[in-house]
């Protein structure tokens, strides 16, 4: 059987001689095989230069997300190294508000919040973000954070603790004597013995004499409860006691007049009574006395500058 053939004639308009040509199928089909492997080559080598040019063009992405994360991760660092140095300054007025609220300081154990000590196994994320430089430092940054976050908390509860310190010791101030109780001046001091201005014998003299002319007015030293208002004519004459709290217990004695009454609150510098000479008594004068725990304690120690006053 004779080969299938193909032939083309080239017959030009004007005059001049045709022309043919005769292909084989089998070459038409080779011809046609080579130039759909061509094809396909040069397909390859189009999409080739496309995901190249796609992947170069990701590579300059990540690279430029790289460095701007590097930029990012030092400023990051650098904010943090501010908020320590900022945590380390509350921390060091944190010791002087303790010392104020009579709290011990922190032992440098607690200062450091939990710091330090055998880290945790790392999570496989972990473990990833470790195995580059970033992912190190971003690791890094995490630890950073947790501690300041620790002592941050540490010094919220520091704060509260110094708070209720202050509160409380506010309100012993508050309660305790700091002021001289009359205006005038001290006749007789503390002692354990004394010559007793009536009766001429020894005798202890457990709390201060203020001599001030007939009515001067006699405040309370500082805030308490009035818990006895009475009249002794063989010694202290008509007297006030008043219970401050804290176990201090104060006593106004040979008052001419009494200011206040049984279960009354009063707060420092409050009239309280007047001066007088009730009771045995050589002349006008306040005797004052200072109780601590059913101890009497010298007054004068209960005496402090007149600026405290509330």
């Amino acid at each position: 059987m004779a080969e299938r053939r193909w032939s083309v004639v080239w017959v030009p308009h004007g005059a001049g001689a045709s022309r043919s040509w005769s292909v084989s199928y089998r070459t038409i089909k080779l011809l046609a095989g080579t130039s759909t492997v061509c094809a396909v080559i040069a397909a390859g080598f189009v999409l080739t230069a496309i995901r190249k040019t796609v992947e170069s063009s990701r590579l300059d992405r990540l690279e430029q997300a790289n460095q701007m994360l590097a930029q990012e991760v030092v400023r990051t660092r650098t904010l943090l190294r501010q908020v320590n140095d900022t945590v380390a300054a509350i921390m060091r007025q944190d010791e002087l508000i303790r010392l104020m609220a009579g709290l011990p300081p922190h032992s440098p154990d607690v200062l450091q919040a939990g710091v330090g000590g055998p880290a945790p196994k790392p999570t496989e994320e972990q473990e990833v973000l470790a195995s580059m430089p970033l992912g190190e430092q971003a690791l890094q940054m995490h630890v950073d954070v947790e501690g300041m976050i620790r002592r941050a908390d540490l010094l919220a509860h520091s704060f509260e603790e110094a708070r209720d310190s202050l509160a409380a010791h506010q309100d012993k101030m508050r309660h305790t004597p700091s002021i001289m109780p009359t205006r005038g001046f001290i006749s007789s001091p503390f002692t354990e013995a004394r010559l007793h201005p009536i009766f001429h014998d020894m005798r202890p003299h457990l709390g201060i004499d203020v001599a001030a002319p007939l009515g001067t007015p006699i405040v309370a030293p500082a805030g308490g409860l009035v818990i006895d208002i009475n009249n002794d004519p063989e010694g202290y004459g008509k007297f006030v006691r008043i219970d401050h709290g804290y176990g201090v217990v104060t006593l106004y004695g040979h008052c001419s007049r009494i200011l206040v009454r049984i279960g009354q609150r009063v707060k420092r510098g409050d009239e309280i009574a007047l001066i007088g000479d009730t009771g045995l008594s050589s002349g006008p004068h306040l005797h004052y006395e200072v109780e601590v725990n059913g101890h009497p304690i010298n007054p004068m120690k209960f005496i402090f500058p007149e600026t405290i006053r509330d």
